[in-house]
Order: structure tokens, then C-alpha cells, then sequence
């Protein structure tokens, strides 16, 4: 195994031997605006107790220069991710002098020039161990310290970090900062960020309490920055969850800042939070898309507690932070700002999420075995963050919404700046509510898998709701009537059900709705005449109820329970309707993937034309400037790449002669434009010519996508060579690149590289960073007709590391999947 590669048990071993205090960490990134220079200066001064006399400090750079313990200089010993230091007192000093690199990954100190004015801005993203290429330190959530961050600039940059400065000075044409310290800390959460950026300030005031607010972003992105709506819901959030968990927001400033290239949605750095520049849309945004930033921004905010405040000791129980920041991120959207919708977004699209995931071979408890660092990062995944927010509501609905956030409340007061597991929060649960909490937990938490729960009635006329894989839950039973094509609520029937098959006592109705109102996490499925009336009269429903009606029409088609063409043509037939944009969005996504994924080769090039006309005939019907026309008008967009009979359609667009209203901007244009590159219409010098009129770094993306996307097969062996081959790629280059391989679904430009695959993925994972090489594991992975030749490098290959198998296992599977449901369906579907 990689010495990179932690794993729990040494990392257990050593915060029982080390005890650290203090970290303080200098950093020199006065060169950080000349591109060729590839390191930066790092100085790491450790004050530790020790009961052993050797242990390791662990950094990943190009070179550690000095190590010095206890005042005097010892001999190196650095393997490239391990630093051995010997002879420890019980009480020590190290000071490790090294070089670090400039990322272009998003793991670590990331690098960007800003093609706009040639601006340099970093920033840093850890989880859940790159601080470490940054700083030498000890890479475990467990050891906390106080940190002291000292960054050397230029003197025109905003340099930042977790906390405020507490001096800066000037020193031969650069700035010194030197931030105060931090409260008690895990290494992966302390952040810094430096450059020319735009920000905006404010505060937020609680009795005595003032924050200072601050929201940040590239220069160039300033006009597009909606710092106003931001502000106000950080405002919102701050007053809900200072009053739910009655313990005052403790690390000063709350500083929010949008970066590029950026690997997730956010993160959580307690006075820095980093997100993801996509939720500053240069052009039109639908209010869905506001909502999802809200949730976000809610998400991290729920973490300055739950994971900042109190954090996991070890990655097996990450749900500790991600399923309570997932729900409260819902929760609080819904009870605090005027995204009132956010439970609908859940159930029909988080929890898609979680089904999805749920039912891979490789799925596992919410709370996970997670041997070590490999194996944590890729449980970032849709059991921890959204079947973890799913079985949460359960349980709020379990003990109670006062119980449970007293219950979290005196976790806080428990264990504020430690570490924690499972059993420390049902502690407090359990104290608080008098309910079972560890029978619970044992059912949710410490299981894997989903149920499905469906209606029958036998000859007697006895109704039985029957469950696989049975699990306990409470849940209602909805009851609609079809009354002047209107599906209207007669009732609604509680239950509690434990076992495989339950009597139960239902009145007849038009509509059967299992799991109404999603109290708990289960594929709900229709039956016959519940299935013919949504078929008739979905769009008439209230909105959660549709949102669960939407899901589980999507589940029972992955699950090859609903052909295909129904689906679609439920589809066609009810989404113009929809008025809730962030449901929309997703049946708009779930169909796109039904044609290209669940649909037999021989009736697929009806169904994309059918689905073509579809988006189109919406999109112009549409009310002008709705969000629904933007949508629609994505979607047409994508339905482009596949036919070259909206060629003509696409171009006047791009003319400016769409319906009224619709706004071209730049991220519907690019579609457009990539959509014409796939089918062949859009030559190399017409995309040149594009970029030179969007000369950005959203535009320079596009442009590769789009270059990558053309339709020959010159053109994609260029790009799948470029895929693998070119280390300066940076993230977002390199999904564009993806992209654009997979472009159009033209397997017949790239079956050629199937074997090649895998030939280069075990190199690939062992020379790359994990963030680079799962993206190309997972993005270039061969959809062929058969499983054979995955099944064969999986038999040939059992030793492969335990991380790369399981991406390689997760993919086999949804291959596998779809060739199921396709076989599934009649030999033409949509004649």
C-alpha cells in the first residue's frame, strides 16, 4: 500500500502516542503570479506532546529541505508522503522547512489565471487529506489543533483564512499576514485563500453578537456576484441555527467565497467557506438553481457545528457531519428563507441519489467500514449525504423535532472542539427522547440497502403491503380521487410497518400513494390503477405529492418495472406541466438518460426524435423568460447532440431568433454550439471564432468540450489520447475533454478504445491523484453491449487497489443495469 494511503489503525495508533497543541504554518506565495514557477515556500513549526520517540508528520510536495526537532537539525527522512521524525521528549518542537506545488487538481492549493485579465487567484480544498500539500502536519481528524496561519503575497492580493488578520506589514514589495489563531481544528478544514478578489461586506448582529460577513469571488465574476441574495439567506440561516442549537457561532467572521475549478458543490472551512463558481451563472439562472444554493449555503453553514464544532474521530462516521448537514440543509431552506420547496427537491431528486447508490454491489451502511484514506474518499457518495438526510427525517419524526434538536444541543455541549462516533450522539438522543434510538439506529444506520414497498390484494379481496428486504417504518398511506380530471386528496392513512407482508385496511381509490408526505426511505411503488390515473392526471397533484409520484415513475424504470415507453410518454405528456422548476429539472435529466441508456438500440433513433420535437414544442410554449422556457430550452439544447434534424433550429438560435424571451447566454450558447460541433456542423474555425468572443474561463472549457465533441474519428482519439496523456490538465479541462469523448453517445467512434481502457486505468490510478484518476475511471468507461471485457480485468486483476476496484465494480453494475432493462422492453420502442 501507498505510504500516502493512511489507514485507521496506524492513524489510531499515532493520536494515542501524539498529542498536538500548536501549528503554525508559513506560507510564501510571492511567486504564485509567474506560471512557470511549480512550488511554493511552506514552513510548519509542530508543538506536540509524545509518549513514543517516533512518529511521522505526513506532507505530499516537491521537496522537504530542513527538519529541525527540538532545536536541532536532523537528517531527513521523507518517502514523499511521510516525514519519520525520532528521538520525540514529551514535549517537542518540529520544525519542517519544504517546498509544496501548486495544484491544477483542486486538491490542495489550487492555481487559476483568469484568461479575462490575466489575474492569478488561489485557494485551498483539503478533504479528507490534501492539507498535506500544503503544510506538514498530521493528516487525521482527530488530532486538533490551534492553527496560525502567516502568508507572504503580493501586496495587491485579499489574503484569507479561517480567521481574521491579526497583523500584516510590508517587506520588500510584499505583504506578511499573520491571521489570528484558530480554535481547536482538523487539519482538513483549515483553509487559505489569496489573489485579487472581489468582495463584498456586511454583518449579521444576534443580541451582542456581530459577525462580520464577507462574499468573494473573481473580478471578472464580479457583475454576475447576486451578493444581496446570498447575504440575506446566510442572515437566515445564521438566526435559525444559533437558535436551534442554542450555542452562539464561534468562529468569528463568516467569510464565503466562490472559486474556479473547483472539485465540489463546497466546503465547510469554518470563516472560509469555498464553493463552486457554477453557482454564480454568468447568464440566466432559474430559481432552482437559487434554491440549490441556498441549500448549500445552508448545508456548509449546518456544518460549523455539525463537523467544525464537533468532528467524526475517524471516516467511518462521516454521516456524523454530512447526513445532519444534508438534512439541515433542506430543513432549514424550508423553515427559514423562501425556498419553501426543498423537501419537494429531496424527495424527488437528493433521494434519487441515494436509491441509485443504495443498490450497487459495492452500497454499505450509512455508517461505513472505512479502512482507510482511499476508501474514505470515495464515500462522499449518496448513502452518506442523502440516505443519511433521508433516515434523519425518520428519526426526527421518530423522537420528535423538540427532542431531536435538544438532543443535538446537549451533543454540542458535550463535546464542542472534540471528536466523536455513533454512540455519542444516540447517548444524547436516546437521554433526551425516551425512545429506543439504538434499535433505530441498528435498522438504519448499521444496514445497507433499500426496500420496496408495494400494494397487492389477493382473491379475498385482503390488502397486504408487502416489502423486500424488510425494514421498520412509519409512513401514510395517501388516498386521491379522480374527480374532473383533477387528482384531489380524500385521506390520509398513518402506519407502522416491521415486517415482509402487512394486513391492512384501505378503502378503494384512484390513486394509492405509499409514502406519502416521504416520511420514510423506500421505493414506493403504483399499482395498475394508480399507475393509469398519474398517467391521466400527475400535473394535477399538489407538489410533493407529485414529487414522489415523478420518483417512483424513475425507480420502477431503472428497475425495468415500467417500460420504457410509458415512462416517456408519462413524460411528454405531464412535464410540460410541471410548475415546480427544480422537479422539472430532474425529469428533464431522467428522461435524457432513459433514451440513451434504457432504450433498445432499435427504437432509440425514434425516441430521440420523438424527445427532439418534445423539447422543442415546450420550449416554445413556454411563457416568456419563465424559468420553464430556460429549461426546456437546455434541454432541446441536449437533445441536439443527437440528430442533426435541429440543425437548422439550433443556428437560429444562436441567431437570436428564438421564441421571445429566451435568453441566449453564455452557458445556453455553448450547449448549442456543442450540440452542432457533435453532429458535425460546427467546424474547429467556427469554434475559434467563438471563443474569441467569449474569452473566459467558462468559454475556454466549452471550447475544448465542443472541439473534443466533433464527430470524426480523428477528432476523438485526439481527445482520448489528451484524456490520459496530458498531466497539465486541469479538473475541469479534463471532464470537458471527457465530455466531449463521450459526446453525442457515438459508440462507433469509440469502441475502438475499450481494451485500451483498461490497460491504462491500473497506471493510471497509481501515478495520478485520486480526484484526476477517478474522474477518468468513471468518465471514460466503456459502454459496451456486454459486461465481458469488465468482467474479464475484474477476474484478472483481484489485487488491484480496493478503491479503483470498487469504481470499476460501481460502473460494471449500472452497465449491467441497463442492459437489463433494455432487454427487457419490445424489440422497437416508440412506433
Amino acid at each position: 500500500m501507498s505510504s500516502a494511503n493512511l489507514t485507521r489503525q496506524e492513524t489510531a495508533a499515532r493520536s494515542a502516542a501524539v498529542n498536538v497543541r500548536e501549528v503554525r504554518v508559513e506560507l510564501d506565495l510571492q511567486g504564485a503570479r509567474n506560471s512557470e514557477e511549480r512550488g511554493f515556500g511552506t514552513t510548519t513549526t509542530l508543538a506536540f506532546d509524545a509518549s513514543e520517540p517516533t512518529t511521522w508528520i505526513d506532507f505530499i510536495g516537491e521537496s522537504v529541505d530542513h527538519v529541525m526537532v527540538n532545536d536541532v537539525e536532523v537528517p531527513i527522512e521523507y518517502d514523499g508522503a511521510r516525514i519519520t521524525v525520532r528521538g520525540l521528549a514529551a514535549s517537542n518542537t518540529v520544525v519542517i522547512e519544504a517546498t509544496g506545488v501548486y495544484s491544477r487538481s483542486g486538491e490542495g492549493l489550487h492555481r487559476f489565471i483568469d484568461p479575462v485579465d490575466g489575474e492569478t487567484y488561489l485557494y485551498t480544498q483539503y478533504e479528507p487529506a490534501d492539507s498535506r500539500r500544503v503544510m506538514a502536519c498530521f493528516e487525521q481528524p482527530d488530532m486538533k489543533a490551534s492553527y496560525t496561519f502567516v502568508v507572504r503575497a503580493p501586496s495587491d492580493w485579499l489574503v484569507l483564512s479561517n480567521q481574521s488578520v491579526a497583523n500584516a506589514r510590508e517587506e520588500d514589495g510584499a505583504q506578511i499576514v499573520e491571521f489570528a489563531p484558530t480554535l481547536p481544528l482538523s487539519s482538513y478544514i483549515t483553509a487559505v485563500a489569496a489573489g485579487p478578489y472581489h468582495r463584498i461586506d456586511s454583518t449579521w448582529t444576534r443580541g451582542e453578537q456581530q459577525v462580520a460577513l464577507g462574499v468573494l469571488c473573481r473580478a471578472s465574476l464580479a457583475p454576475h456576484l447576486e451578493a444581496d441574495e446570498i447575504i440575506e439567506i446566510t442572515r437566515q440561516g445564521l438566526d435559525f441555527f444559533t437558535e436551534a442549537f442554542a450555542f452562539a457561532y464561534p468562529w468569528g467572521k463568516y467569510d464565503q467565497i466562490f472559486v474556479p475549478e473547483y472539485n465540489l458543490g463546497a466546503m465547510e472551512n469554518p470563516g472560509l467557506v469555498t464553493f463552486t463558481e457554477a453557482y454564480i451563472p454568468r447568464g440566466a439562472a432559474t430559481d432552482a438553481q437559487r434554491g440549490a444554493r441556498a441549500n448549500t449555503i445552508l448545508h456548509e453553514m449546518a456544518h460549523m457545528w455539525f463537523g467544525d464544532l464537533v468532528t467524526m474521530r475517524w471516516w467511518d462516521d462521516l454521516w456524523l457531519k454530512e447526513s445532519f448537514a444534508d438534512y439541515m440543509g433542506s430543513h432549514a431552506s424550508a423553515a427559514a428563507t423562501r425556498f419553501i420547496d426543498a423537501w419537494e427537491r429531496f424527495a424527488a431528486n437528493r433521494k434519487a441519489w441515494a436509491y441509485q447508490q443504495d443498490q450497487l454491489p459495492t452500497t454499505h451502511p450509512i455508517v461505513a467500514d472505512i479502512p482507510d484514506l482511499e476508501a474514505a474518499k470515495l464515500n462522499f457518495d449518496g448513502i452518506t449525504y442523502a440516505k443519511g438526510a433521508a433516515v434523519l427525517k425518520q428519526l426526527v419524526a421518530f423522537v420528535g423535532e423538540e427532542a431531536f434538536f435538544e438532543g443535538a444541543r446537549r451533543y454540542f455541549a458535550a463535546h464542542a472542539y472534540g471528536n466523536t462516533t455513533l454512540d455519542d450522539l444516540l447517548v444524547q438522543l436516546e437521554q433526551v427522547s425516551g425512545r429506543d434510538v439504538r434499535a433505530w439506529s441498528q435498522a438504519w444506520l448499521e444496514t445497507s440497502g433499500v426496500s420496496t414497498l408495494w400494494l397487492e390484494t389477493d382473491s379475498a379481496g385482503q390488502r397486504m403491503l408487502v416489502q423486500s428486504d424488510p425494514r421498520p417504518h412509519r409512513l401514510r398511506v395517501g388516498l386521491y380521487d379522480l374527480s374532473d380530471g383533477l387528482l384531489v386528496l380524500r385521506e390520509q392513512v398513518e402506519l407502522d410497518i416491521t415486517e415482509e407482508r402487512t394486513p391492512v385496511t384501505l378503502p378503494d381509490a384512484d390513486l394509492v400513494l405509499l409514502n406519502d408526505a416521504d416520511l420514510s426511505y423506500v421505493k414506493a411503488r403504483l399499482d395498475e390503477t394508480s399507475l393509469a390515473a398519474v398517467s391521466t392526471a400527475l400535473s394535477t397533484l399538489p407538489p410533493l405529492p407529485r414529487a414522489l409520484v415523478w420518483s417512483s415513475l424513475w425507480n420502477a424504470t431503472r428497475d425495468g418495472e415500467l417500460a420504457v415507453a410509458d415512462y416517456l410518454d408519462i413524460v411528454r405528456r405531464h412535464a410540460p406541466a410541471e410548475e415546480n422548476i427544480a422537479l422539472l429539472s430532474g425529469v428533464l435529466a431522467n428522461a435524457a438518460y432513459t433514451i440513451g441508456h434504457f432504450v433498445p438500440a432499435d427504437g432509440r433513433g425514434a425516441e430521440r426524435e420523438a424527445w427532439l420535437i418534445a423539447t422543442e414544442t415546450a420550449m416554445d410554449a413556454a411563457a416568456a423568460g419563465s424559468d420553464a422556457q430556460l429549461a426546456w430550452a437546455r434541454a432541446f439544447a441536449s437533445a441536439s447532440a443527437t440528430s442533426d434534424a435541429s440543425t437548422t433550429r439550433v443556428r437560429a438560435l444562436l441567431d437570436g431568433h428564438g421564441p421571445a424571451g429566451l435568453p441566449i447566454d453564455p452557458e445556453l450558447r455553448w450547449s448549442l454550439i456543442a450540440a452542432l460541433a457533435t453532429t458535425g456542423d460546427f467546424s474547429e474555425a467556427d469554434i475559434a471564432r467563438e471563443l474569441e468572443n467569449d474569452d473566459t474561463a467558462d468559454g475556454r472549457t466549452a471550447a475544448m468540450r465542443a472541439s473534443a465533441s466533433r464527430p470524426t474519428p480523428d477528432a476523438r482519439a485526439e481527445a482520448w489520447d489528451r484524456a490520459w496523456s496530458d498531466h497539465g490538465l486541469s479538473n475541469d479541462h479534463l471532464d470537458a475533454i471527457i465530455a466531449g469523448v463521450r459526446a453525442g453517445a457515438r459508440r462507433d467512434l469509440i469502441a475502438r478504445f475499450d481494451d485500451e481502457y483498461f490497460a491504462w486505468i491500473s497506471g493510471t490510478w497509481g501515478s495520478r491523484s485520486i480526484e484526476i484518476a477517478k474522474r477518468l475511471v468513471l468518465g471514460l468507461f466503456p459502454a459496451a453491449d456486454t459486461t465481458d471485457v469488465v468482467d474479464a480485468w475484474l477476474a484478472g486483476n483481484p489485487t488491484a487497489p480496493a478503491a479503483l476496484r470498487r469504481l470499476v465494480i460501481e460502473q460494471r453494475d449500472h452497465l449491467a443495469r441497463e442492459i437489463r432493462v433494455r432487454a427487457a422492453q419490445p424489440q422497437v420502442v416508440g412506433d
